[in-house]
């Protein structure tokens, strides 16, 4: 009973040592002969576009058309390498035209300090030259935000629900080393958000001690509260009674309401405006120009 037993189990360690060899085998065959999948050459989406002067089509990325138009998206975190190939498109279009705008438009969730002064550096010495227009599409935050205040002024502005965060930025990564020298980083850290402070004094007229205090901590401002703060010109609303002319775009129309001027500025619109425009129109419907006016009973 005991010789039967142990050549059962022996049979039974051989037939389940030749089945994982075989599926190792067949493993290994199949790796071998496994292709990687089609991939596109690039994860921006391709679009149409005829040369001037050309009589087909070429797919270009998208990036690549927006250049074209002069027309910037910034949409993601912006360390050394996204501030390089921003500051590299700036520098293109300097050197393409001198008389033309450039529009930025931005949904940044923020920036690392270094690189992100690094271009708003570079937009204030651009705007001294030609236009800048700058919209925030959705949330700018940290240096996000005072990239779109970097515009030129009359040209900054946001979309209806698109919202701002100031706030200060720390270290960027985890600083080991002596103690004098840890001293040193922080001093240096101190000193570039007492330069961001100035920087938004300088943009906003607001005064330096009300900018620490709201930075405190994390200062949200909504887009009609940052034209009353000072950080942009105008929140962009649709104009649904402008036509556009044959073969152009319909743009945004402007808000600038009376609680929200800029620096003095008088302008009229609003969000009450657009009912005082329906009542005009309402109104204006009632009156028979072809006689008097006619009485319901």
């Amino acid at each position: 009973m005991m010789l039967w037993l142990t050549a059962l189990l022996s049979m039974f360690a051989s037939t389940s040592a030749w089945s994982y060899q075989a599926l190792m085998r067949q493993s290994e065959m199949m790796a071998k002969t496994r292709r990687d999948p089609i991939k596109m050459p690039t994860q921006t989406p391709m679009v149409p576009y005829t040369p001037p002067g050309g009589d087909y089509a070429q797919f270009v990325d998208l990036n690549t058309r927006f250049l074209r138009d002069r027309t910037m998206m910034i949409s993601k975190f912006i360390d050394e390498e996204a501030a390089n190939e921003i500051i590299s498109m700036l520098l293109y279009l300097r050197k393409e035209s001198m008389n033309e705008p450039i529009d930025i438009y931005i949904n940044c969730p923020g920036a690392l300090l270094r690189p992100g002064l690094a271009i708003y550096d570079l937009i204030c010495q651009t705007r001294e030259q030609f236009e800048v227009r700058t919209v925030n599409l959705g949330l700018c935050a940290g240096i996000g935000a005072l990239l779109v205040g970097a515009g030129t002024k009359g040209s900054r502005r946001a979309m209806p629900n698109a919202r701002f965060l100031l706030q200060h930025t720390g270290m960027e990564n985890p600083f080991r080393g002596q103690a004098s020298d840890i001293g040193l980083e922080v001093k240096s850290m101190v000193k570039s958000n007492e330069r961001l402070d100035l920087e938004l004094h300088k943009m906003t007229g607001q005064p330096i001690p009300r900018i620490r205090q709201d930075m405190t901590r994390d200062f949200y401002l909504f887009a009609d509260e940052a034209v009353q703060y000072g950080l942009i010109d105008q929140v962009l609303l649709p104009t649904f009674n402008k036509r556009a002319a044959t073969g152009a775009e319909v743009d945004l129309g402007s808000f600038q309401g009376e609680d929200q001027r800029y620096q003095g500025q008088k302008t009229d619109g609003g969000f009450g405006s657009q009912r005082q425009m329906e009542r005009q129109r309402e109104k204006d419907d009632k009156d028979d120009d072809d006689g008097p006016e006619i009485a319901k009973g």
